[in-house]
């Protein structure tokens, strides 16, 4: 079942989307400014986030490169009536992920909200849980504010922990993130969280790394 938010400042379309969403099981917040939702997606995990450009207070554009700054990669669908390139780019520059011309078709919103939903923004440039920070265009990290030395290999673990979270990552996904189709000897990925965890100890963070029995590790605050 996806858990999603609606910024809309329309109330009337947005009842109406939250019956259609509702109709296929999907559950969904509901803000009807720019600040409630900002408020709402610091407080809760989405799959996916649907916002309206025209919002009053914060609007959408201003909203969205909050979001990025938070280091929140969860999808972004903006909603709008206008329809140029122009403005597109504007919404892309952003850190949406999709763009939707008022008027549309509920369907058509199902769809792209599905496909969204099954994968990560690549519009995020930083990601953070509680006081470990990744900063993904420099590849470097911050424990409560000060840097820390990562290996690459720590450094992809950590990413992939961080944009899972605070969901748990399998064996098998993290083996596959960092190391692709080449299988590491089975002691590998053993030694790196090891490593990671020593990363984490120095700011007193590594109670936030836990083990879940029989699958794999998450990062959660």
């Amino acid at each position: 079942m996806l858990s999603m938010l609606l910024v809309e400042d329309n109330r009337d379309l947005a009842l109406s989307l939250i019956e259609h969403l509702e109709i296929e099981k999907i559950i969904c917040d509901y803000a009807i400014n720019g600040n409630e939702g900002l408020s709402l997606i610091e407080k809760n995990q989405y799959d996916v986030i649907i916002m309206d450009i025209n919002l009053p207070g914060m609007d959408g554009l201003a909203l969205c490169e909050q979001v990025r700054l938070n280091g929140n990669d969860t999808p972004i669908l903006m909603l709008t009536a206008r329809d140029t390139l122009e403005n597109k780019l504007e919404g892309f520059d952003a850190g949406a992920d999709d763009y939707l011309v008022k008027p549309f078709e509920v369907p058509e919103l199902i769809v792209r909200l599905n496909a969204l939903s099954k994968r990560r923004s690549g519009q995020v440039s930083s990601l953070k849980v509680g006081p470990v920070a990744l900063n993904l265009k420099e590849h470097s990290g911050m424990l409560n504010g000060v840097p820390v030395k990562l290996t690459p290999t720590v450094f992809k673990l950590l990413e992939t922990l961080l944009r899972a979270s605070p969901n748990p990552v399998s064996q098998e996904d993290l083996i596959r993130s960092v190391w692709g189709d080449e299988v590491p000897d089975s002691n590998k990925l053993r030694v790196h969280i090891h490593n990671l965890r020593k990363v984490l100890a120095v700011g007193e963070a590594d109670s936030l790394l836990q083990t879940v029995a029989g699958y794999g590790f998450r990062i959660k605050a």
